[in-house]
C-alpha cells in the first residue's frame, strides 16, 4: 500500500487529468461533494472529508466513520493525525482553499469518541454540509463508492475553487496595477476605504491588520517592528503570545509594546485580565494597548490610567481603532501609500478561516473603487 504521501499525489495528479468532468458518476454524491467543497461559510468540512478518505485508502481495513481513537477497536483511526501529518501539507503546497488548522479541533469534531453516522447532529453550520459529510462517509462504509476516487473528485472539486478565486482577485489585482503611477490616495481617502472594509462581514480580523500595517510601513522611522501574526484562533495561553500584536525594537527581541483587539466595548474585566496575564509572563512590556471599533467608556479608560502608578510604570490606554490610523496616517502622511500596501498585503496573505475570500475581495473592489474616482 503507498504511504498517505503517495496516496494523496496520486489523487492529485488523477484530479488534474479531468478537471473538466467529474469522476464521481453519482449525481447526487457528485453534488454533495461539490458543495462540501466550495461552502464559503464551513472550510473545515472539506478537510474533514479529506481526513477520512485519505485513512480509509491508506487502511482499508478501517471504518471511515470512526475517525476517533477512544472508540476502541482495530477499525478505528486517528482522522485528526492523518489531517495534521498529511492533509496540512498537502494543501499548503498546492494552495488548496481549505483551513490552516485541523477539523478536529472545530466545536462540532473535538471531544468525540462515537461513530459519525448519518444520524448524529454534530451541532455545526452549516447543518447541510455537516450531514453532506456523514453520508459520504456512510457510502464509502457501505461499499457504494470507492474511497480513492471521492477522494480525487474532492480534490478536483478543490483545484476548480481555488483557480476560480484566483481568477476573481487577478482581475481587480490587473486594475490596481494598471493604474499605479497615478495620484495616491489621500489619508482621509484611505482611512474612508478601510472604513468601509471594517463595515464589511466577518471583518473580526481586520483591526489586527490595521495596527499591524502601521508597524511594517513604517518599522524603518519607528525603530520598531511587528512580530508574526498567531492564528486568529489561536489562544494567548497557547501562543505565549500577550497580545495580538507584540511590538519588539528592530535590533532586539523583547516585547515592549501590545496590542489587543476588541470588537466590543473594553471594561474594567478586559484591563485586570490583561494584567494577570501579563504578571504571568516573562515578557517585560512597556505600553499594552486596547484598540477597539467601539465606544470608549471614560470610567475604564480612568481605570486604564491607573495602571501606571499601580504597577511601577506599565503604560495601559483604550484606543479608537479608526482614530489610531487616522493620527498614523497624518503623522506620517508620506507613507500613506505604503501603509496601503502593507494592509492589502497583509489582507490577502492571511487564511481564508481568518480572512474570508468574500473580504478578500471586497478589499480590492473597494480600493479600485476609491482610486478610480480620485481626481487626475
Amino acid at each position: 500500500m503507498p504511504s498517505p504521501t503517495a496516496i494523496l499525489d496520486i489523487a492529485f495528479r488523477r484530479a488534474s487529468r479531468h478537471l473538466a468532468k467529474p469522476l464521481v458518476k453519482d449525481v447526487d454524491i457528485a453534488r454533495k461533494i461539490e458543495n462540501v467543497a466550495r461552502n464559503l461559510q464551513n472550510r473545515a468540512g472539506v478537510r474533514w472529508l479529506l481526513a477520512c478518505l485519505l485513512a480509509k485508502v491508506h487502511r482499508p481495513s478501517v471504518d471511515i466513520r470512526k475517525p476517533y481513537t477512544e472508540i476502541g477497536g482495530k477499525d478505528c483511526y486517528s482522522g485528526r493525525s492523518y489531517d495534521e501529518r498529511y492533509i496540512g501539507p498537502f494543501i499548503t503546497k498546492h494552495s488548496l482553499p481549505c483551513n490552516s488548522t485541523t477539523a478536529f479541533l472545530t466545536p462540532a469534531l473535538r471531544n468525540r469518541n462515537i461513530v459519525l453516522t448519518p444520524d448524529v447532529d454534530l451541532v455545526g453550520r452549516p447543518k447541510s454540509i455537516y450531514q453532506h459529510v456523514l453520508d459520504l462517509l456512510t457510502a464509502v462504509q457501505q461499499g457504494k463508492q470507492a474511497p480513492h476516487t471521492l477522494l480525487a473528485e474532492t480534490v478536483r472539486c478543490l483545484l476548480i475553487f481555488r483557480d476560480e478565486q484566483r481568477r476573481r482577485m487577478e482581475s481587480p489585482l490587473s486594475g490596481l496595477r494598471a493604474g499605479a503611477g497615478g495620484v495616491p490616495l489621500s489619508s482621509e481617502a484611505i482611512v474612508t476605504l478601510i472604513t468601509q472594509h471594517l463595515a464589511c462581514r466577518g471583518a473580526s480580523r481586520l483591526p489586527v491588520l490595521v495596527v499591524a500595517a502601521a508597524y511594517r510601513a513604517a518599522a524603518e522611522h519607528l525603530r520598531e517592528r511587528v512580530l508574526p501574526l498567531e492564528s486568529h484562533t489561536a489562544a494567548d495561553e497557547q501562543t505565549g503570545a500577550v497580545g495580538d500584536i507584540q511590538i519588539t525594537l528592530l535590533d532586539d527581541d523583547n516585547v515592549v509594546t501590545s496590542y489587543e483587539m476588541k470588537n466590543k466595548r473594553v471594561t474594567q474585566g478586559d484591563i485586570d485580565r490583561a494584567l494577570q496575564k501579563l504578571a504571568s509572563s516573562k515578557l517585560k512590556v512597556d505600553n499594552y494597548i486596547f484598540i477597539t471599533t467601539e465606544p470608549i467608556d471614560e470610567r475604564v479608560q480612568d481605570h486604564a490610567r491607573e495602571v501606571y502608578d499601580r504597577t511601577n510604570g506599565l503604560e495601559m490606554v483604550i484606543l479608537d481603532c479608526l482614530s489610531f490610523l487616522r493620527h498614523f496616517l497624518h503623522l506620517f502622511h508620506r507613507l500613506r501609500t505604503q501603509y496601503l500596501e502593507a494592509y492589502q498585503q497583509l489582507v490577502l496573505s492571511e487564511p481564508n478561516s481568518a480572512v474570508s475570500q468574500p473580504l478578500k475581495e471586497a478589499f480590492l473592489a473597494l480600493r479600485q473603487a476609491a482610486e478610480s474616482s480620485e481626481p487626475d
